[in-house]
């Protein structure tokens, strides 16, 4: 490999790192919140019947609330674990994509990640943008919300 190889598989791999501990966080973030909730919910005693039913019923609209997100993560997160360093060709699932403008990487939507002082943005295969490049190559156009932008990059 090249240094230029390299250090595009390594750019994919802090991304890919990067990506899966931001994941673990909103599971980790999601799952005390669930349990806060079921704590709470089992602590309420106090006040009329009514209340108390009300009270309940809401933490159980949270706590499963909590549990999709749960549940949604978990999905990113396989998603995440199952992408590689190995370069890419073409605007795909594990691609980083650069433009003119900005650098995305294909993984889940997480948004904005900085490394090294170099924005990237995390987006998923559903989002609209995503869908304009999709299967295009270096030196391809893709358009959106009327713009046209030129792929100087893919790995």
């Amino acid at each position: 490999m090249t240094a230029l190889t390299d250090n595009k598989s390594g750019i994919k791999k802090q991304l890919i790192d990067f990506c899966i501990q931001k994941q673990n966080i909103t599971i980790e973030a999601a799952r005390e919140a669930m349990i806060r909730v079921q704590d709470s919910a089992n602590e309420e005693t106090a006040g009329g019947e009514d209340k108390f039913e009300s009270f309940r019923e809401q933490c159980q609209i949270d706590r499963d609330m909590y549990a999709k997100k749960i549940n949604e993560s978990m999905q990113g997160l396989a998603i995440l674990k199952g992408l590689t360093t190995k370069l890419l060709f073409e605007a795909t699932l594990g691609a980083v994509i650069i433009t003119e403008t900005q650098r995305f990487f294909v993984s889940i939507g997480l948004g904005e990640i900085v490394l090294d002082g170099v924005s990237y943005f995390a987006i998923s295969t559903q989002s609209p943008l995503y869908l304009a490049m999709n299967g295009k190559k270096v030196g391809e156009h893709y358009e959106f919300r009327g713009q046209r932008f030129l792929i100087k990059d893919v790995f």
